[in-house]
């Protein structure tokens, strides 16, 4: 049984303001050039709103060699160097599944072995422990302001409130603290 997964490759680029339509061409460029390697499972871009300027490209292939082979090709080389004009990056990051969420921003995993991501039990436990004083918390906070609220927006306040802090601050923390337990190897593996 092969240990390669496939790699989700994140980046996020700023665009230069004006140049909207050059960086759609080049994005669609880059797709066509990939589509011809070895590996190439797919690739896509969005922005974070019609008039925003960050826009987050991906593309996937079947594992890390492809991934590298794509990478080190003179085309991409060509094709990146052709966009310095249009944009600059400002992260990249790169996934083998959504075991994202237990890893770190920066950890450059190439290849994951299956046992790298935790049961969904210990996922949930490393979720619970943070999300629920931080819960209780803003629940004690907000309950004066929102009291004559409908339970829907008051709800929809926490959530907008709790949704930031849990995925940017308590969950990289707990992971990263709960790193070896979650990392463990069940019994029998």
């Amino acid at each position: 049984m092969s240990l390669e997964h496939p790699i989700t490759v994140s980046v996020a680029r700023t665009i230069t303001p004006g140049y909207t339509r050059q960086a759609n061409a080049w994005a669609h460029a880059g797709q066509e050039l990939a589509r011809e390697w070895p590996g190439y499972l797919g690739s896509g871009w969005v922005r974070t709103a019609a008039d925003s300027d960050e826009w987050h490209m991906l593309y996937r292939f079947a594992d890390a060699e492809t991934l590298q082979a794509w990478e080190e090709s003179e085309e991409r080389r060509w094709w990146i160097e052709s966009a310095t004009e249009l944009m600059e990056i400002t992260r990249v990051e790169r996934r083998s599944g959504i075991e994202g969420w237990f890893s770190q921003p920066g950890d450059v995993n190439l290849v994951v072995p299956e046992t790298a991501v935790p049961p969904r039990w210990k996922q949930a436990v490393s979720i619970f422990l943070p999300f629920f004083p931080l819960s209780l918390l803003a629940n004690f906070l907000l309950h004066p302001l929102v009291l004559g609220w409908p339970l829907a927006l008051q709800v929809l306040l926490n959530i907008c409130i709790l949704t930031p802090l849990m995925v940017y601050i308590f969950l990289p923390v707990t992971t990263r603290l709960l790193k070896p337990w979650l990392e463990a190897k069940r019994k029998g593996q």
